[in-house]
C-alpha cells in the first residue's frame, strides 16, 4: 500500500523504510555481488610477523602459476604514491608532525601481522591463493612493541627508529597554569587511570572493490563500498593513482555497515584499480572475515590518567588529563584528528572553567586505528563519567545530585568550553531526571535487596553526555522532475544502512504532494552526483536534509509557476497533492508528468531545484542513559536488566529511525563495555581475530530500551535538527561501566575496573579482593 504524505514535510512521522523491501527479500546488491564477464579476482598476501625485515623470492614461480595473470611486490608498484594521513594536528612547539610512509606494499620492513607485502591476481581466488604459496618471504624478526602504555617507554621497540620514539603527534590544549592554581586550591581530587580498549568494527559486509577500466575513454569505474565516494575518488587520484579525478567514476551500491572505517582508503583499492588497467580486464578484490580482522582500522585504545578537583561543595574547578592514543603501526587517514576531537568535548555537560589536557599519540606494532563510531566522542563521554562517579564517591555525594550542583544551565547557553566547543542548547539536568525517573531509581534499593538474597551483586549506574556532530560544512541537493512525474534526488551523502531513501522522502514528499514511491534517491555515483562529503559525524539528516527541504520548496515554487501558465492561475492559488498541480477549490489541474514534458519540450531542460545549505558551527546532542544490571559472583557474568535511555536529538524526523539507531549504537557500546577484547600477544600476533575469540554482541546480551526523547531545538542548524547516528555508542559505555562499578562496589568493595567487563575478568577481579 502507498503511504500518502504526511501534512507538514513528512517530520515525525514513522515511516517505514523503503529499503527495507528489497532488502529482506535478498534483492540487495553489494560490491561483492558484481562480477562482469571476464572478470579476474585479486589476493593480498600478508605478513606472518609484526615486525621484521623482509626479502620475496619465488616471484616467477607464483607467476607461471595456471590461471595467475599478475604478482607484484613493492618494486612494481613504486609509482604509486603512499596513503595520506589528513588529520595531522599542530604540536605544543607549533611544529607539524614527522611524516611517516604507509606504502601500498610494504618496502623491506613489515609493521604488523597484516601487513600487505603482495598482490596477486589470477583468473579465480582460488588460483591466486595457490600461487601465493610459492612465494617466500623471508623474515628477520624486528623488536616488538604492542602495548599502548608502554609505547614510550624508554626501552620500547621503535616502530620507526628514524623518529627516535614512537610519538606520532603530541597535542595540548588548555591552560597548565590555570589548571595547576585550580588544583592547588582544591579541598578534594578525584583521579583515575582508564583504558578504552581497542575493538575491531566488523560490519556484516566486509570490504569489496571492483575496477573496470576504459582504454579507449582511460576513465576508471570502480564499485566499491564506501562512506562517500567524492572524498574516495579523490584521494586515490590525487594522492595515491596521481591523476585527474576526473578520469574516475566511483559507484558504490548497498552497503552493509560503515561506521567509519569505510571512510577510508585502503591499499587494496589502488592495486585493483592499477591491475585492471595493466590486464585490461575487471579485477575485483573481497575482504575476508579474517583480513578484517588484520587490515581494517580499528577503534579506541586509549589509556589515560584523569583528575578533576572540586572545591569542598562538590563543585568542579578544573580537570587535567593525560592521554596515549595508540594510532597503530601507521597513521590512518584520519587517526590523530581523533582523540583530539575527543579532548575537543572533554568536560561534558560540565561547567569547569579550565582544563589542562595532554594527547600522546603513539606508534605500535598494531593495525592502525581511526574512527569508529562516535570517532573520540565516546572515549571523551567515557572518560568524564567515569571521573564523575569517582567524584561523588570521594565526595560523598549522590552522583545525580553532583551532576546538578555542576551541569551546565541552559540560561548559561551560548556556553564556550575550554576545549573550544561552543553548545547552543541543552537541559542537562532536565533529562537526566526524566531518565533516573522512567528507569525508577527510587524502588532501585529494594530491587537490588531482592538480588543479594538470590546471592547477586546488582548494580545501577548512568551517564549524562553531551556530543558534537554535524560539523560545520555543506551539503548539495538537487532535485529533479521526470517526465512520469516523480521526482529524483541526487545527494553526496551515503547511506551504509541509516535509511537515507526513507528520511529525504520525508521531506520532499509534503512539499511536491507525491506518495513516497514516487520519489527515487540517488547516492554514490560520483558521475551522476556532482558532489558531496559523504556520510560520517551524524551529518546527512542535519546538513543534507535541510538542503533538501530546501530544493524540495523551490522546486514546487518552479512547479507553480509552470503550472500557473496553464492554468491560468496565481502560483499562489495552486496546491501539489497526489501527483498533481490544482487549482485550489475546483476540479482544474495538470498532472506533474505534463508539466515535466511541456517544461522539457518549451527549454529543452529537465525542471530541477539546486539548493546546498551551509552550516558554520556543530550540534550537540545530549541524552541520559542509565542501566541497571546483576553481576553473579561466583561466575562473573554480567546480566543487563533495564536498559532506559531520555534524548536530546533537536528535532526527531522519524521516530522508527532513530530508534533503530540509537538501539544499534547501545548494543555497540554494549559490546565494548562488556564483550568485545581485543588481544595481542608480546610478539604481535593478534590472538581474538576471529569470531571465535572476539565476543560480538548477540540478541541474548541486549533487552528491550525504554527510548524516550526530550528534544531542545538546535539554534545552529536551520531545522532544529541535531544527528543521532552516534549517540548510541556515546552514551552507553559509560551507562553500562558505572552500573557494573556500582554493583562491585556494594556487594565486594571493588571500585574500579576497566572495560570490557567480561565474565572472567570480573571474577578474576573479585577473587583478587576476596
Amino acid at each position: 500500500m502507498n503511504q500518502m504524505a504526511p501534512v507538514k514535510f513528512g517530520t515525525g512521522a514513522a515511516v517505514r523504510r523503503k529499503e527495507d523491501d528489497a532488502l529482506i527479500q535478498g534483492k540487495g546488491a553489494y560490491t561483492s555481488d558484481f562480477t562482469p564477464p571476464g572478470c579476474l579476482y585479486g589476493f593480498i598476501v600478508r605478513s606472518a610477523m609484526a615486525h621484521a625485515t623482509i626479502s620475496i623470492t619465488g616471484k616467477e614461480q607464483a607467476r607461471g602459476y595456471q590461471g595467475v595473470k599478475l604478482v607484484w611486490t613493492a618494486a612494481d608498484v613504486d609509482d604509486l604514491g603512499p596513503l595520506p594521513c589528513e588529520g595531522m594536528e599542530r604540536q605544543p612547539d607549533g611544529t607539524m608532525p614527522a611524516a611517516t610512509e604507509h606504502a601500498v606494499l610494504a618496502k623491506q620492513i613489515v609493521r604488523h601481522v597484516g601487513d600487505a607485502v603482495a598482490f596477486i591476481v589470477a583468473e579465480t581466488l582460488e588460483q591466486a591463493q595457490a600461487a601465493a604459496e610459492l612465494l617466500d618471504i623471508d623474515y628477520d624478526p624486528l623488536d616488538v612493541i604492542v602495548d599502548t602504555a608502554a609505547a614510550l617507554d624508554e626501552d620500547a621497540a621503535l616502530v620507526w627508529p628514524e623518529l627516535g620514539s614512537n610519538m606520532a603527534n603530541l597535542i595540548h590544549r588548555g591552560d597548565t597554569e590555570k589548571t595547576e592554581a585550580a588544583f592547588a586550591a582544591a579541598d578534594k581530587i578525584a583521579k583515575l587511570d582508564i583504558i578504552n580498549n581497542r575493538l575491531v568494527c566488523n560490519y556484516m559486509e566486509t570490504r569489496a572493490c571492483l575496477s573496470e577500466y576504459d582504454a579507449e575513454s582511460g576513465r576508471f569505474t570502480v564499485t566499491l563500498g564506501t562512506q562517500g565516494g567524492h572524498g574516495m575518488r579523490d584521494i586515490i587520484c590525487e594522492n595515491i593513482l596521481r591523476i585527474e579525478p576526473a578520469r574516475m567514476r566511483i559507484i558504490t551500491p548497498d552497503v552493509g555497515g560503515g561506521f567509519g572505517p569505510k571512510a577510508f582508503v585502503y591499499q587494496e583499492y589502488p592495486l585493483v584499480i592499477k591491475a585492471s588497467e595493466a590486464l585490461a580486464a575487471p579485477v575485483k578484490w573481497v575482504c575476508d572475515r579474517s583480513e578484517h580482522f588484520l587490515q581494517d582500522a580499528h577503534g579506541r585504545d586509549n589509556v589515560l590518567t584523569a583528575e578533576l578537583a572540586m572545591d569542598a561543595d562538590g563543585r568542579f574547578l578544573a580537570m587535567r588529563v593525560d592521554l596515549t592514543a595508540n594510532m597503530g603501526a601507521y597513521l590512518s587517514q584520519y587517526a590523530p584528528f581523533i582523540p583530539y576531537l575527543g579532548l575537543t568535548m572533554a568536560t561534558g555537560c560540565y561547567d569547569i572553567p579550565v582544563m589542562d589536557y595532554t594527547v600522546k599519540c603513539v606508534y605500535t606494532n598494531t593495525v592502525p586505528v581511526d574512527a569508529y563510531r562516535g570517532a573520540g566522542r565516546p572515549e571523551a563521554a567515557y572518560h568524564i563519567e567515569r571521573l564523575v562517579n569517582e567524584a561523588a564517591r570521594i565526595s560523598g555525594l549522590d552522583p545525580a545530585e553532583i551532576r546538578r550542583r555542576n551541569f551546565i544551565r541552559p540560561e548559561q547557553m551560548p556556553y564556550h568550553t575550554p576545549g573550544g566547543r561552543m553548545y547552543d542548547t541543552g537541559d542537562f539536568a532536565g533529562q537526566m531526571q526524566a531518565a533516573l525517573d522512567n528507569a525508577d531509581v527510587a524502588g532501585f534499593a529494594a530491587r537490588r535487596a531482592q538480588s543479594a538474597a538470590n546471592g547477586k551483586y546488582r548494580g545501577f549506574g548512568f551517564a549524562t553526555y553531551v556530543e558534537a556532530c554535524a560539523f560545520a560544512g555543506s551539503e548539495e541537493a538537487r532535485i529533479e522532475l521526470n517526465d512520469d512525474g516523480s521526482v529524483t534526488l541526487l545527494i553526496g551523502t551515503q547511506s551504509n544502512g541509516q535509511g537515507h531513501q526513507t528520511a529525504y522522502a520525508q521531506f520532499i514528499a509534503g512539499h511536491l504532494g507525491l506518495d513516497y514511491d514516487r520519489i527515487n534517491v540517488v547516492q554514490g555515483d560520483t558521475d551522476r552526483v556532482r558532489k558531496g562529503k559523504g556520510t560520517g559525524g551524524s551529518r546527512s539528516i542535519p546538513l543534507g536534509a535541510v538542503s533538501v527541504e530546501w530544493a524540495a520548496k523551490s522546486l514546487a515554487e518552479k512547479i507553480k509557476e509552470k503550472a500557473s501558465d496553464e492554468l491560468e492561475a496565481a502560483p499562489r492559488d495552486l496546491e501539489l497533492s497526489e501527483g498533481v498541480v490544482r487549482v485550489v477549490g475546483t476540479d482544474r489541474q495538470i498532472s506533474l508528468a505534463e508539466i515535466a514534458q511541456k517544461s522539457s519540450e518549451k527549454s529543452g531542460e529537465q525542471l530541477f531545484a539546486l539548493e546546498e545549505f551551509r552550516q558554520n558551527e556543530a550540534t550537540y546532542p545530549n541524552g541520559t542513559h542509565a542501566v541497571e544490571l546483576e553481576i553473579d559472583p561466583q561466575t562473573g557474568v554480567t546480566t543487563l536488566l533495564n536498559y532506559t535511555i531520555v534524548d536530546d536529538f533537536g528535532v526527531t524526523v522519524n521516530p522508527m529511525l532513530l530508534a533503530g539507531q540509537v538501539h544499534g549504537g547501545v548494543a555497540q557500546g554494549i559490546g565494548q563495555a562488556l564483550l568485545e577484547h581485543t588481544v595481542y600477544d608480546k610478539d604481535g600476533q593478534l590472538l581474538s581475530a576471529s569470531f571465535l575469540d572476539y565476543c560480538m554482541p548477540r540478541a541474548d546480551d541486549i533487552m528491550d530500551f525504554n527510548f524516550q526523547t526530550r528534544n531542545v531545538p538546535s539554534k545552529t542548524n536551520a531545522l532544529g535538527i541535531k544527528g543521532a547516528g552516534e549517540a548510541g555508542s556515546i552514551g552507553s559505555c559509560p551507562a553500562v561501566m558505572n552500573a557494573v562499578v556500582d554493583a562491585l562496589s556494594h556487594g565486594a568493595g571493588l571500585t574500579h575496573i576497566d572495560m570490557p567487563a567480561t565474565p572472567s575478568r570480573v571474577w578474576e577481579a573479585l577473587q583478587k579482593i576476596a
